[in-house]
């Protein structure tokens, strides 16, 4: 066998030289013994030029492979059918050529069939339907490579493209390459979103860009999702926090019970009954109830099977008990969820709510705004109210009682009984409708039937739309502003008086305040108006008069340690000198204060460090040492030696202040002025007596 197949590459190596010295004989030739031609040509295509000289013929040579592709026309070799390249790559025809002599020689041509891509990708199933768990995981293998590869006759390379056919599900599938088909899951599956898709899966044999024809095949590729058992319980009711509605979360549940007494029958609970369910329906497996936390002394069961929770004793506490309740999978323990259930002590309720008069009747105009009143058909000047009373209070009047409309979304009841539009009314009609008197606390429930006739606005009702009606909360706003207005303007008076009164005010509250100090001086010269039967001649005798004599104090000394210190040791007593006369004109002008408060007067101290002889209502008190030694008989020096307070008693002062009384009494007529300052040498002491 290898000697043969080493016969047959050596003749084929050398069959080339063999045409090739054939076609050089004389008298028979042609131009191209190894053409090449397209595959798919018609029959009767030129595939080349046969030279003869003259006495020569030339045919095909019955005895050449692939002699029944190719005949002579005149001088051309033709195809006699059209060749496909994937069944002949390579044709072999001999041509002999004879004269009249009986000369024959043969000439080979071997021709090559180009390959055309004239052929389309084939798919082994151009329609699949395979089902994938939704708790696959990402990045496994949905369909394997040699199911889904397609097969091209021309041997071309394949490139693939998948798209989905259903909208908003291409990123879940995917396959790994262009020229790898396999398909998978690039994105984890959620049976709520996606149920079911389609993917159509294309093949070519040529890139998408390619400008060449291109031949495409499709394979349909239907996907099934089938659900798993992913989720935990959800007690109901509850809300989704997302907007993939892959969470949904539960409020506690709440009931109540009656102290000291036992109750046999399943408990009332808000929302409802304790109830769960497994979200992943299509397996709906069977939840069980249990209680894992919070029940004190064993007060509470709950049935496994219906969440139904009862007493298993009564309460005496009026503490509240809060239950962890827990629903689980009886498949899959694993697989739980908690809610928690408050259960409040309450006091007994004999009554439960009722509503007296049933039914209540209201009329509302057509095109009446969103959260306008409702008014009642008997007088339609008052809006319509609903009351339900309850027999276990006094007053029949149970705080703990809220009001809802039960059939219907156009209308609400607020909490004080009030009945409101929910929409926008459009066209008349009569709505009837059930509302309900619930007991927060007891949780007991009364209904009643509200007949509401919308109608067009006319008549009695323009009187109604015509005026405001204000709920507590617009009186509770206008109250605000009203206050703050009140504040406001409160404040701008106070500025006002302070402004045009201020002065006067200080004024009264100084002097005030100066006749209550606990060691305040006093000067009997201002006190004229209490004795009204003083003489003119007295007072006139006050004028040319009064000296007085002081003791000084250390209240005038006591700020400024200095001063003190710069004092001589020897010097005596300051000296006062009062005009009476301009005395008496200033409290006649106290009294104009404070009869009216209008007009202010400028208030003269009568401590001064410096003298003014040119003011006549002039006023100074002043040290020895400063007094003028012209001043003749307007002033009289007390003598009196500062430097003896240090050693002086609280008696020896009391002598001291006895005796300077006499001094000045047998000085002074009836009118005259008196001023004792009684002096300490400590800061705290000082009083002065006018």
């Amino acid at each position: 066998m290898d000697v043969s197949h080493l016969l047959l590459t050596s003749v084929l190596f050398l069959l080339p030289f063999i045409a090739q010295v054939s076609a050089q004989q004389p008298g028979c030739s042609v131009s191209n013994n190894k053409p090449s031609i397209e595959e798919n040509n018609p029959p009767g295509y030129n595939v080349t030029t046969i030279n003869l000289e003259a006495g020569f013929t030339a045919m095909i040579d019955p005895s050449s492979p692939d002699s029944s592709y190719f005949t002579i026309q005149g001088a051309q070799l033709q195809l006699v059918k059209s060749v496909d390249y994937e069944n002949d790559a390579v044709l072999i025809v001999f041509v002999a050529c004879q004269d009249t002599s009986g000369q024959k020689d043969t000439l080979e041509i071997i021709v090559t069939i180009i390959n055309l891509n004239d052929n389309t990708p084939v798919f082994k199933q151009t329609n699949l339907t395979i089902t994938v768990p939704e708790d696959t995981k990402v990045n496994a293998t949905i369909i394997a490579r040699e199911d889904l590869s397609a097969s091209d006759a021309d041997l071309d390379i394949i490139y693939y493209e998948l798209n989905s056919a259903v909208q908003d599900t291409t990123n879940y599938f995917a396959i790994k390459g262009i020229n790898n088909p396999e398909i998978y899951l690039q994105k984890q599956l959620d049976y709520d979103k996606l149920k079911s898709t389609t993917l159509i899966l294309y093949a070519r044999d040529r890139p998408v860009s390619s400008n060449e024809i291109t031949h495409t095949a499709t394979a349909t590729i239907n996907i099934i999702i089938e659900q798993a058992d992913t989720k935990p319980p959800w007690f109901l009711p509850c809300s989704f926090i997302d907007k993939d509605k892959s969470i949904c979360i539960s409020s506690p549940y709440s009931g109540r019970v009656n102290i000291s007494k036992m109750s046999t029958e399943p408990l009332t609970l808000d929302p409802g009954p304790i109830y769960a369910k497994d979200p992943d329906y299509t397996i709906n497996e069977k939840i069980v109830y249990s209680i894992v936390g919070g029940n004190v002394d064993n007060t509470f069961s709950v049935d496994a099977d219906t969440g139904n929770l009862t007493m298993n004793k009564i309460v005496t506490s009026p503490d509240s008990y809060l239950l962890q309740v827990m629903a689980a999978q009886v498949n899959n323990k694993q697989k739980y969820s908690i809610v928690s259930v408050e259960i409040k002590v309450i006091n007994k309720s004999d009554h439960a709510p009722h509503f007296e008069s049933s039914p209540f009747t209201g009329i509302v105009s057509v095109g009446a705004a969103p959260k306008s009143l409702v008014f009642q058909v008997e007088d339609p000047s008052s809006p319509l109210m609903i009351k339900a009373e309850d027999d276990d209070f006094p007053d029949k009047f149970n705080p703990n009682i809220e009001y809802y409309i039960k059939n219907s979304t156009d209308f609400v009841a607020t909490r004080d009984g009030l009945i409101l539009t929910n929409v926008n009314l459009l066209s008349p009609e009569t709505v009837i409708m059930e509302a309900v008197a619930k007991d927060t606390v007891s949780l007991q429930e009364a209904s009643t039937i509200i007949v509401v006739e919308i109608v067009f606005t006319a008549g009695r009702l323009d009187k109604i739309t015509s005026d405001k009606l204000y709920t507590a909360q617009d009186m509770g706003i206008l109250g605000g502003i009203l206050a703050a207005l009140l504040l406001i303007t409160l404040i701008f008076l106070g500025l006002m008086i302070y402004k045009h009164y201020g002065k006067t005010v200080k004024f009264l509250i100084n002097k005030k305040f100066s006749k209550d100090f606990s060691e305040s001086y006093e000067n009997q010269a201002y006190n004229q108006d209490e004795h009204p039967d003083l003489s003119a001649k007295e007072q006139k005798s006050s004028e040319n008069g009064g000296i007085t004599e002081l003791q000084q104090p250390s209240f005038f000394l006591s700020s400024s340690k200095e001063e003190i210190d710069g004092l001589p040791k020897t010097s005596t007593p300051s000296t006062v000198v009062f005009n009476l006369e301009e005395k008496e004109e200033e409290e006649n002008e106290e009294e104009e204060v404070k009869e009216d408060t209008k007009h202010e007067k400028e208030v003269k101290s009568i401590l001064k460090t410096d003298r003014n002889e040119g003011d006549q209502g002039y006023k100074a008190v002043w040290f020895k040492t400063d007094v003028d030694p012209d001043a003749g008989e307007k002033v009289e020096v007390i003598k009196d030696n500062a430097s003896d307070y240090d050693d002086d008693s609280d008696q020896d002062l009391q002598e001291n202040e006895e005796e300077e009384d006499d001094k000045d009494d047998h000085h002074r007529g009836p009118g005259a002025a008196k001023v004792v300052i009684n002096m300490s040498h400590t800061a705290t002491e000082n009083s002065i007596m006018v």
